[in-house]
């Protein structure tokens, strides 16, 4: 941690190297991010470059180091709002599938709804399901993230837990997210 926190302040003072650095250490959670919402990879690549190079030109703004990962996380899950709504995406594209389907495929038709479930959600309910279950994110960290309070997190994870149940025919969604 410490570390990563010395890397920030690198980067804030203008290090190229140091925010690579720091970008290589985040690139995999970043694309699995930005996957979950564009649902193909293209797509979820040019979201994460779009990210990085927001991320680049406003380093200087990051106030805490030791919440890098929050404030590159908001950039990112912005980011992929924005691309979904110039693009105006449909939820589940072939890529999307032809990628599903080179996974393990035992549960692929309850991953299948669960995805286009978490779908439906609106912007607000998708992003603390994301956090919380694709990213094993605490509360906290999700409120951090998204400058809300942890009675507002828990209270938007709980009415989206009941929407995706109502969706999915109350099928519980700890049972169906992926492991």
């Amino acid at each position: 941690m410490k570390d990563k926190v010395k890397l920030v302040k690198k980067a804030v003072k203008g290090s190229e190297r140091a925010f690579e650095q720091l970008i290589k250490n985040e690139s995999e959670k970043l694309y699995k991010t930005a996957f979950l919402y564009v649902k193909n990879k293209e797509d979820a690549l040019d979201v994460l470059q779009e990210t990085i190079y927001k991320a680049f030109v406003s380093i200087e703004q990051v106030k805490q180091p030791e919440f890098f990962t929050t404030w590159l996380t908001r950039i990112l899950i912005r980011t992929s709002y924005d691309f979904l709504d110039k693009k105006n995406k449909l939820v589940l594209d072939e890529d999307f599938l032809k990628h599903q389907a080179s996974e393990d495929t035992s549960n692929m038709e309850e991953k299948l709804d669960l995805l286009a479930a978490i779908s439906a959600l609106s912007k607000t309910y998708q992003t603390v399901i994301i956090l919380f279950y694709y990213h094993d994110l605490s509360i906290q960290s999700i409120g951090n993230t998204l400058e809300m309070s942890e009675n507002t997190v828990k209270t938007n994870l709980r009415r989206a837990k009941m929407e995706l149940k109502k969706q999915l025919g109350g099928i519980a969604y700890e049972q169906t997210a992926y492991q």
